[in-house]
């Protein structure tokens, strides 16, 4: 049976054992492990837009599909909308009238319209020379003494009037062979501009119906079905311009020496396997609402996450967005 003595020097031997044992085990894991590389990871995102169009209507065909490379000028879709095309066809009625109203300023009174003017003022000349020589022959007649002055005053009247009625006739003539007005003239252009105005309005809403490509690019999206109604400013596809790709990183501000602004980086991209230069060409604070982590556990100041975002400093043949980026800051 062992003593107090031998068996306290067992227990002192066994924990002086488990300690070069443990000591050897830490040591062993720093030298063979040692410190993981800090590395950053992003990813690859490209400028895209939207085609929608200003009017309502219904998809009539779709002349891509999605992953088709579609050049700036190509036809996307076509929309039907009748009741824009009605609205054409009033709008070009309506030009149509003010230009005929117009062409009747500027011609001026129908030739048919100017003799029966022509004609109004010869009868009133003769009206007017037959009631002057009526009140000569009465007014002689008066001065002899055969005639009252009753009859006199009558011829007198008479004459008056068809005096007026020939200066009346006179100015109709006078008013058809000069046509119409300068203020009519400008009143009957003023309506022809107005109604130009209306069919370019139109016009343009038909054209909508006709979706174009607006730049180079590459449909990664199409939401609506051939057939399916679309409202005003809906969007029918998205256009990924795979000329206009960069990467955006989020980087803690302890690691933001590397990430300068117009500074170069290299990137490793796995899906390409190879190594890129980017150029740093935005620099943004992600605000209080992105990770942050403090730099000891007492906490004496926070670090905040910034929006990196860089460029290809050469085309990259390949690069499509989502792709991922790792760049490691401590490497140069």
């Amino acid at each position: 049976m062992l003593t107090d003595k031998q068996q306290n020097k067992n227990i002192i031997l066994s924990l002086v054992t488990l300690v070069i044992v443990i000591g050897l085990i830490a040591l062993i894991g720093f030298l063979t492990l040692g410190r993981d590389p800090e590395i950053i990871q992003g990813q690859a995102e490209a400028d895209e837009y939207r085609v929608s169009s200003k009017v309502p209507g219904r998809i009539l065909e779709l002349r891509v599909k999605e992953g088709q490379h579609v050049h700036r000028g190509d036809t996307l879709a076509l929309l039907e909308a009748p009741d824009v095309q009605a609205k054409l066809t009033q709008a070009e009625a309506a030009e149509a009238a003010a230009q005929a109203q117009h062409e009747k300023a500027e011609r001026g009174t129908r030739a048919e319209q100017l003799q029966a003017a022509f004609e109004m003022w010869q009868k009133a000349k003769a009206g007017l020379e037959i009631a002057e020589k009526s009140y000569n022959r009465v007014n002689r007649l008066f001065e002899e003494g055969v005639m009252s002055a009753q009859k006199r005053d009558e011829a007198y009247a008479n004459y008056t009037a068809m005096a007026a009625t020939e200066k009346a006739a006179r100015a109709q003539y006078d008013m058809a062979r000069n046509g119409a007005q300068r203020e009519d003239k400008a009143m009957a252009a003023a309506m022809v501009n107005r109604a130009r105005g209306a069919v370019a309005e139109v016009t343009s809403y038909v054209d909508e119906t006709v979706l174009i490509a607006q730049a180079d690019g590459e449909v990664t999206e199409i939401f609506p079905k051939v057939g399916e109604l679309v409202g005003t400013g809906a969007p029918i596809m998205n256009i990924t311009m795979l000329d206009a790709v960069w990467a955006t990183f989020n980087v803690r501000e302890d690691l933001l020496k590397d990430f300068q602004m117009n500074r170069e980086l290299e990137a490793y991209i796995p899906a390409l396997d190879k190594n890129v230069h980017l150029k740093v060409y935005y620099l943004k604070d992600l605000g209080t609402y992105a990770a942050w982590k403090a730099t000891k556990a007492t906490g004496q100041f926070d670090l905040k996450t910034f929006e990196v975002r860089a460029e290809p400093a050469h085309p990259i043949p390949g690069l499509r967005p989502g792709m991922t980026l790792i760049v490691r800051p401590n490497e140069k």
